[in-house]
């Protein structure tokens, strides 16, 4: 059990620094390359899609328990404390409120086009492998 609550702190932890890299992005403050790590992160975060879907046993959340706790750590070192003070006071106050996280769609489509690049390229590499070419 109490395994189970240690996760469950740190997944709302996780959760919270989530949200602010969400709105320290959006500081005119942060440097343009905390920015550029910190959208990445939060639009992967929010997005509906996985770039390795869940339902793929181990992989299927492993991107999900070591991609995005990677690009908060790395993307909360960029950022000026200035800017990470204000963003975890707006962050505080949007979890306190019990808003949702935003979806993010452009990110969602992003991944599926990824996907379907990919099986396009299996799909060429497999046609021209088997037609002799």
């Amino acid at each position: 059990m109490r395994v189970a609550a240690r996760l469950k702190a740190w997944a709302k932890r996780l959760k919270r620094q989530v949200f602010v890299l969400y709105y320290a992005y959006r500081d005119e403050r942060a440097p343009w390359l905390a920015k550029l790590v910190s959208a990445c992160v939060v639009a992967y975060a929010f997005s509906p899609v996985d770039l390795i879907p869940d339902f793929i046993p181990v992989p299927g959340y492993l991107d999900d328990v070591i991609l995005i706790p990677l690009g908060v750590m790395l993307a909360l070192r960029m950022m000026p404390d200035p800017v990470l003070e204000a963003a975890r006071t707006k962050a505080d106050e949007r979890l306190a409120a019990g808003k949702r996280k935003p979806k993010n769609w452009f990110a969602g489509l992003l991944v599926v086009l990824a996907w379907l690049a990919a099986a396009c390229g299996i799909a060429l590499w497999l046609f021209y492998r088997l037609m002799g070419g």
